[in-house]
Parts: C-alpha cells; sequence; structure tokens
C-alpha cells in the first residue's frame, strides 16, 4: 500500500465509472492521465475556492479509527492535496481559523476570512468576494477530496458544473458564474439541491463523475474506499 503521513493511505489513479445524469444534464466521465497534476496554465477569469475549517476540528467522525493527531494529519494531507491541484486556478481558500489562514498563505493560496460559521455562509462569502475583484467564474472545491486531479479539467467545461459525491448525495465540486447568485446549498441531498438550482439558471449543465473527486472523507466507510483507492487489487 502506498501511504502518506503517519501510514495514512495515499491515492494513486482508478478507473472512471460514468454514471447516468438528470435530464436535462451532460454527464461526464473523467479519467486525468496517471492523475498527475497539470502545468499551471492561468486562467484569469477563473478562481478556486476551498473551504477549510480548522484542522483540529476536521475529521471528528473519524475518531473510532484514528486519533486526534491522525485526523488533524489527515485533514491537512488533503487540503494539501486540493491546494496543488487548483494551482492554475488562482487558489483562494475561504476559513475563520487562523493556523489555516498561515497554512494557506504559506502555501500560495490567497485567503478569505469567513464572516462566521458555516458552509454555506463561507461559500457565499467567498463567492461574492471573488465576484468584487473581477473573476467571472469560480470553482468551489471541497477541501478533502481522495484525489482531487481531476478538478483541473472541470475548468474546460461551460455553464454550471457539478460533481456530486460517490453517493450522488452530496456535492463535492461545483463550478458556477461568479455573479449568478447561485444558491448553495450544503448538507445531505445537496447534490438534488444543486441541480434544480443549476437547472433554473437555464445554464448549460455537467455532471461529472470521477472516482478521486466523488470520494470525500468524511466516515469509516470513506476511509476504507481511500485505503482502496491508494492500494488497488492487483490484475489477475
Amino acid at each position: 500500500m502506498r501511504t502518506g503521513c503517519d501510514g495514512l493511505p495515499s491515492p494513486v489513479g482508478s478507473p472512471c465509472n460514468p454514471a447516468a445524469g438528470a435530464p436535462g444534464t451532460v454527464t461526464h466521465g473523467l479519467r486525468p492521465a496517471e492523475h498527475a497534476y497539470p502545468e499551471p496554465v492561468p486562467d484569469p477569469s477563473l478562481a478556486a475556492l476551498i473551504p477549510v475549517k480548522a484542522f483540529a476540528d476536521g475529521k471528528s467522525r473519524l475518531a473510532g479509527e484514528l486519533d486526534a493527531r491522525q485526523r488533524a494529519d489527515l485533514a491537512r494531507q488533503l487540503a494539501e492535496g486540493v491546494l496543488a491541484a487548483c494551482t492554475a486556478m488562482a487558489p483562494h481558500v475561504v476559513c475563520e481559523d487562523d493556523e489555516v489562514a498561515r497554512w494557506a498563505a504559506e502555501h500560495g493560496a490567497a485567503v478569505i476570512r469567513s464572516p462566521g460559521p458555516g458552509l454555506d455562509r463561507a461559500v457565499r462569502h467567498g463567492v461574492a468576494a471573488l465576484a468584487g475583484a473581477g473573476y467571472e467564474r469560480v470553482l468551489v472545491a471541497h477541501a478533502d477530496l481522495a484525489d482531487p486531479a481531476g478538478v483541473a479539467e472541470l475548468a474546460d467545461l461551460d455553464g454550471i458544473v457539478i460533481v456530486p459525491d460517490r453517493h450522488k448525495d452530496g456535492t463535492n465540486v461545483l463550478v458556477v458564474p461568479a455573479r449568478l447568485g447561485f444558491g448553495f446549498s450544503y448538507g445531505p441531498s445537496s447534490f438534488a439541491r444543486h441541480l434544480s438550482e443549476a437547472e433554473r439558471s437555464g445554464l448549460p449543465i455537467h455532471v461529472v463523475d470521477d472516482p478521486g473527486l466523488a470520494l470525500d472523507l468524511d466516515d469509516p466507510a470513506d476511509l476504507a474506499a481511500y485505503a482502496a483507492l491508494a492500494d488497488p487489487v492487483p490484475d489477475r
């Protein structure tokens, strides 16, 4: 098994399994070559927004599998991978925590301070700040994606892009026009809500199924899937 910090699994590329999308949408299956991070080709109209909570507070549902230090290390490791994958997209981190803000600046990201707790609030504030700064489109990516290399390919799609989680319940990545006034509504069943919101906009919609982007680490089952992604069963 390939491992990262403190023996935690570190993912490699795996096959992509396209899934059917909602009516009126284009469903994609992306297969990044070797999941290697692309050479940065900056798009001045696009910015990436990565909400990051305090590392020490993250991954609480993994308390039965990892101790506090391991959970914090895992949260940091995953966030670093997402940030690296967004290098070509003017990465911005929206956060409340001082340690996270220092970490983001040290890794070359601009920092947007969230006005208070809550993912929806942080994302709305971040997108509004980026619209005010002149960006035309914003890619919002969770900080705990298992293998985020495929995120770079989303920038080539027009309209609104939605990457659901592996259960087709949550939303792991969104790409939206910065001034659209998109109604962000994360949490259980957010994929359905975001798809409905996108349909109301009248813009083209792309639902993208990529195994690395679809897997975010929230619970022990996700951790097991992450380990499987890091150490796939060899062909026989």
